[in-house]
Order: C-alpha cells, then sequence, then structure tokens
C-alpha cells in the first residue's frame, strides 16, 4: 500500500474535525482556566490523531464490506477501488488501536482515572460508530454521536489534561473499601460544556451535510439516516439552525462572562458562512454540497479560535 492510499484509506484531509476541538480545547484552557501543560497535550495529540485515523479506516473497511452496490464496493469505496488486502487492512487498523490504547494509559498514569474513563467512552464510540452488526453511522444517531463525541469529548479530555492543577473534574477511586468520588468545579463544568457546543454543531453539520447528499447511495446500501426519517427539506433546515446556532452561544457565552470582548470577532464570518448555507440549499444533492459544511465549519472555527487568542492577549495587556 502506497503512502497516497493510505492517506486516502484514513481520510487523512478530514482530521481538520478533531483538531479543531484540540486547538480550541488549548486556547480556551488558557483563557478561561489560565493553565497549560504542552507534554501531555503533545501526547494527547498523536494519540487522538492516530486513532481517528482508525476510526476512519473501520468505516471505509465496515462500508466495503456491506456495501449492496457492486458499483459503490469496486468503483467508489477505495479497499474495492485499490484491490486492497482487506486482512492487511484489519491488521492496519489494530495496529492504530493498540497505539492509541497504549497512549491512553500511559496519560490515565500520569493525571488519573478521568482519563481512562473519558477515552474509554470516546473510543468506544468512535469504534462502534460503524462496527459491529448495527453500526451508529447507518442510524439516526451519527449526527448527535460524532458531534458529541468530538466536538465535546476531545475537548472536554484537551482541558482536563490542562487544568490537572485546578482539577476541574476528577474522579477518585478506592478499590480497597469499593468507594469513588467525582469532585469538580460546578461553574467551570457549565462553561467548558457551553463552550463546546459550537464544536458539537459543525462537526454534527459534516455528518448531517454528508447525508443529505447521499441520501439515494445510503437507502440502496441500507444506510438509514437521519435524513431518511425527517427529509432533506428538513435537514437542510436543521443544517442552518445548527450553523447559526453557533453564533448564538458565542454571544450568550460573552453576555455571561464565559469570553471576554475579543471573541465576538466571529461575527465577521457571518455574512460568508450565511451564503455559503444559501448555496448549500442551491446545491443539493450534488457531490460539491458537502464542501459547504467543510467550508463553514473550518471558517467558523478558525474565527472561534482566533477570538480565543485574542482573549489571550486582551488578558495579558
Amino acid at each position: 500500500m502506497s503512502l497516497k492510499v493510505f492517506w486516502e484509506v484514513v481520510e487523512i484531509k478530514t482530521k481538520v474535525a478533531s483538531v479543531f476541538p484540540f486547538i480550541i480545547g488549548i486556547l480556551f484552557s488558557i483563557s478561561y482556566f489560565h493553565e497549560i501543560h504542552w507534554g501531555l497535550t503533545l501526547l494527547f495529540f498523536i494519540g487522538m490523531i492516530i486513532f481517528d485515523m482508525s476510526t476512519t479506516a473501520i468505516n471505509n473497511f465496515m462500508d466495503f464490506k456491506k456495501a449492496k452496490s457492486q458499483t459503490y464496493k469496486y468503483q467508489e469505496n477505495v479497499i474495492g477501488r485499490e484491490r486492497l488486502s482487506p486482512k492487511k487492512i484489519q491488521w492496519m487498523i489494530l495496529a492504530m488501536l493498540a497505539a492509541t490504547l497504549l497512549i491512553g494509559l500511559v496519560l490515565s498514569i500520569q493525571t488519573g482515572w478521568m482519563m481512562l474513563l473519558m477515552g474509554g467512552a470516546v473510543c468506544f464510540i468512535g469504534v462502534f460508530y460503524t462496527f459491529g452488526p448495527i453500526p451508529l453511522s447507518r442510524m439516526p444517531l451519527g449526527e448527535i454521536f460524532s458531534g458529541v463525541t468530538m466536538g465535546l469529548g476531545i475537548f472536554a479530555i484537551t482541558i482536563y489534561l490542562n487544568t490537572i492543577k485546578q482539577q476541574v473534574f476528577h474522579l477518585t477511586l478506592d478499590f480497597a473499601q469499593g468507594n469513588f468520588l467525582l469532585t469538580g468545579q460546578l461553574w467551570g463544568v457549565l462553561a467548558l460544556i457551553w463552550a463546546s457546543l459550537p464544536l458539537i454543531f459543525t462537526i454534527a453539520n459534516i455528518m448531517l451535510a454528508n447525508n443529505l447528499r447521499d441520501i439515494k447511495t445510503d437507502i440502496k446500501n441500507h444506510r438509514y439516516t437521519l435524513v431518511y426519517y425527517i427529509g432533506s427539506s428538513t435537514g437542510t433546515v436543521l443544517f442552518q439552525g445548527l450553523m447559526y446556532a453557533c453564533y448564538v452561544t458565542i454571544l450568550i457565552g460573552w453576555l455571561f462572562g464565559i469570553y471576554s470582548w475579543p471573541i465576538l470577532v466571529v461575527f465577521f464570518t457571518l455574512p460568508k458562512i450565511s451564503r455559503n448555507l444559501k448555496e448549500h440549499k442551491k446545491s443539493l444533492p450534488q457531490p460539491s454540497s458537502f464542501g459547504y459544511a467543510i467550508k463553514n465549519m473550518v471558517l467558523f472555527n478558525s474565527s472561534y479560535a482566533l477570538g480565543l487568542l485574542l482573549c489571550i492577549v486582551w488578558q495579558l495587556m
């Protein structure tokens, strides 16, 4: 397998969806909690990218195995098109999952049980998103699980690793007494969850845009996604609503003191994103429609990251 084909199997171009929660998690840790630990952060980044690649490889592998359309299986799916060995793909996936597990154990030993719990939950959802007799991606749950797992999961783990001194949330286990204690900062956790909402919405929109585009193909391959149940028209309205909800979240967060005023820089992207939403609606169900979800996610989250960076600079002045 060439490196070019490997990058296609793991869809390296889509990893931006996991990088944004990571970057914004770092910036939010600094701007809101004023704490950062670069060593733990770098190690987590490596594990996160490896796991993200493994879940994408599982997705392509399961789509290949379960495909009902021979055209899709041998002309569109990279495994069939490139005549890759399914066994080698399986071993590649297992190797990446093993590397992820090793990194997760190292981080858990250094930071505590909460890392093992959160990391395990994210990995469980990530694997069974496309694996198993009834994968989550083939149900009307894909948008919820992808958005929450990446938008909140990666974001929360990044903040957890960077706030271990403050223990914004912490789990203590006493096996001798059979007790556990979950502690944390109520307002800190609520601020964390609120700040993750734009990430959840924009990542969920990627899955939603994919399902809006592929509704006919999905039905042929027995993939009954959310769009199948609510219809393309309602799905398009939901796609637009989630995007506009990102701006509402930022505005309310600023009013309640979660962000400093420089975060309002995100509103400069509103005219462009509004145009993208209109173009997305016009282009459905053409393949080009999916690109607008990526453009909106990159544009909004880049401005979100910039806004947090400006907040940090403002705090230092």
